[in-house]
């Protein structure tokens, strides 16, 4: 089943992309939540108008990712962390905790768009994460997580 997404859908699609999914996740899931409509022949002439009007605009908003994610990498960010025996924490860093940390650098990044590769961080050292700032535009985030004193 063909289908158009009406907005993003983790690990399926971006907002205006065409996938391919099973009928009953398409039919029982997507639709009725208003994620995706069906891709219609009428439907991707609609969607194809939409985005050549929308690609004048869409190049300002990827410039603008673009000195976003150069400012991000120019950030040295250390999450300060309560810390147990050796290097192990209490409890974890996460992509909330990252967001936590480049707000009081002056950026605002929403926590869903960080990915802390590895998932939660329990022990001290150095990480990386993902930003996605735009559907073509990620950086690759390092922050280090260091003993709270």
């Amino acid at each position: 089943m063909e289908l158009i997404l009406k907005q993003d859908v983790e690990n399926l699609g971006f907002k205006d992309d065409v996938v391919t999914v099973k009928n009953g996740y398409g039919r029982n899931f997507l639709i009725p939540n208003g994620q995706a409509i069906l891709a219609t022949i009428s439907a991707k002439k609609v969607l194809a108008e939409n985005v050549k009007q929308r690609s004048f605009k869409e190049k300002k908003i990827i410039d603008d990712a673009n000195v976003l994610a150069e400012t991000l990498k120019a950030l040295d960010i250390k999450i300060a962390a309560k810390v147990g025996t050796g290097d192990k924490l209490f409890g974890s860093v996460n992509n909330i905790n990252v967001a936590e940390a480049i707000e009081k650098e002056g950026q605002s990044i929403d926590k869903k768009y960080i990915n802390v590769i590895g998932g939660s961080v329990k022990r001290l050292g150095k990480y990386n994460a993902v930003i996605r700032l735009h559907r073509e535009v990620s950086v690759d985030f390092p922050f280090e997580v260091i003993a709270q004193s």
